[in-house]
């Protein structure tokens, strides 16, 4: 279950959207997720603008690890990139693949690897994307040195972890089985986490925060609790009801902002391998 959640958690998802003064009677929470994210800069297509100060190009080797749905890797190779996608759910991959067939066969694949040590070969990468994937590993300074190895000179590296903040909050209010090996193992403070990716011999060149609606979403799914076979139920519904309202006021953005500072679920970083 929490795997499942984990992979929303990367904003994987993109559908199609139109901004409304009222919100509809039968909302599809995708739809706000999908808003969110693009409001924020993330997955924007006509510029291959992943998030703020991380862009894919056409001539870019991506590796992604730690895939989960694919969604950041299929961003990635609709923008004309060759990637390289990995994850230890078998499941996970074998929905990457498919999804790859036809539609972007020869330009994404996705393999089988708990990723340390990644089966890739040093300065293999232009772009490396490890997204919600260290506070779930026991070594983080080691597996980031592996995600430095791939990295070619110059390369650009997407590392995302959960806020302290919220993360702190959900100690309170989600079980013990959130807290234990496989899923989260440490929380990271914003400082920690820059200092480790420092350490590795990666410079930081821009710093972000992401999404209070997940931030949220999480607290009131503990309390929901919330099956997720199930078509999510009127708490969670009326959570992302309400976001929507907030996001589809253009007059709201600095609202929507300002939130996603205080608590937001993921800090982001983008860094790069000095050439």
């Amino acid at each position: 279950m929490l795997n499942r959640v984990r992979n929303w958690m990367r904003l994987g998802r993109k559908v199609a959207y139109k901004a409304a003064g009222r919100v509809p009677g039968a909302l599809d929470p995708e739809v706000v997720r999908s808003m969110d994210a693009e409001q924020s800069g993330w997955y924007i297509e006509e510029t291959g603008q992943l998030c703020d100060g991380f862009q894919i190009k056409p001539d870019d080797i991506v590796v992604d690890v730690g895939t989960g749905t694919g969604g950041m890797a299929m961003f990635a190779a609709r923008q004309g990139a060759e990637v390289l996608a990995t994850d230890i759910d078998e499941d996970a991959i074998e929905r990457v693949n498919n999804m790859a067939k036809g539609q972007f066969e020869g330009r994404l694949r996705a393999l089988v690897s708990d990723s340390n040590p990644l089966p890739i070969p040093d300065g293999f990468a232009t772009k490396v994307i490890c997204s919600e994937v260290l506070e779930h590993v026991p070594d983080p300074a080691q597996f980031l040195s592996e995600l430095a190895r791939i990295g070619q000179p110059g390369a650009e590296f997407l590392i995302t972890v959960p806020d302290p903040v919220a993360e702190n909050i959900q100690k309170s209010v989600a079980p013990p089985v959130y807290w234990a090996p496989p899923n989260h193992v440490r929380i990271f403070e914003r400082e920690d986490i820059q200092g480790l990716v420092k350490s590795v011999g990666l410079d930081i060149e821009h710093l972000g925060r992401s999404s209070f609606y997940w931030s949220v979403w999480w607290i009131l799914f503990w309390s929901a609790k919330h099956d997720l076979s199930e078509p999510e139920g009127p708490l969670l519904k009326s959570w992302s009801k309400t976001w929507y309202t907030l996001i589809s006021d253009p007059e709201s953005a600095h609202v929507r902002d300002a939130l996603d500072q205080f608590m937001p679920k993921s800090q982001v970083i983008v860094a790069r391998k000095a050439a």
